[in-house]
């Protein structure tokens, strides 16, 4: 724990297997997956205030595809709160489609009700029910239109570049979550003047977490 807290920008299975001199790869995979699902912590807040929410993209170029059509990448809500001009928490999901019904659970799951809700102008955001929902009337392709929502494509922009950094992009759709999840828990703490409060953290919420064992971490082809 204490060697995947302490470097800013976490360690890769095969990196950790190399430090602590471990004979196979298979060890260092699945702890590395156990401490990633100890990093979501069991009731924690949900955002509040002025939240932005977008969705990004995880995978390969895709031809013949339209609007938010995909048929192999990963999509991912992105939740990202306002603290002033900065960026306050975050939350990342996992999402199986773009259609109303996942965009507002995924809102309703990481958002308090009652807080105001910034959003592009896709149709299956409307008729939020129970938030201040503030759509944008420009379209995603309207030139220079990131400044409508600067956090939440902020955090995707840092997001893809440690998932290509530290992972080598070496992402299976089927575990994206969990590194989600490490990505969540470094980007809310990245404040922190002391990597040893990280390091109490993980171990405090690892306690609280049901045991997982390399079989239930479900398919993998390592």
């Amino acid at each position: 724990m204490w060697q995947i807290t302490s470097q800013k920008n976490g360690v890769s299975a095969i990196g950790l297997q190399r430090v602590l001199g471990l004979g196979s790869y298979k060890t260092a995979w699945t702890v590395m997956h156990k401490l990633r699902r100890a990093m979501v912590r069991p009731g924690r807040e949900r955002l509040r205030g002025i939240v932005e929410v977008d969705e990004a993209y995880w995978g390969g170029e895709e031809e013949d595809v339209r609007g938010r059509q995909t048929y192999d990448k990963a999509l991912i809500a992105v939740a990202a709160e306002a603290d002033g001009t900065k960026i306050g928490r975050i939350r990342l999901r996992h999402i199986p489609d773009c259609t109303r019904k996942t965009l507002h659970g995924f809102i309703t799951e990481a958002i308090e009700p009652a807080s105001t809700v910034q959003t592009d102008g896709w149709q299956a955001y409307r008729e939020l029910q129970g938030y201040v929902h503030q759509p944008s009337i420009q379209s995603r392709s309207t030139p220079g239109q990131s400044h409508l929502l600067p956090r939440v494509h902020r955090v995707i922009s840092l997001l893809k570049r440690w998932l290509m950094g530290t992972h080598q992009g070496a992402i299976s759709s089927a575990y994206l979550q969990d590194y989600l999840d490490e990505f969540t828990f470094r980007f809310n703490r990245r404040t922190s003047s002391s990597r040893g409060k990280l390091f109490y953290r993980l171990a405090q919420q690892a306690v609280q977490t049901s045991p997982t064992t390399y079989d239930n971490l479900g398919n993998h082809n390592l």
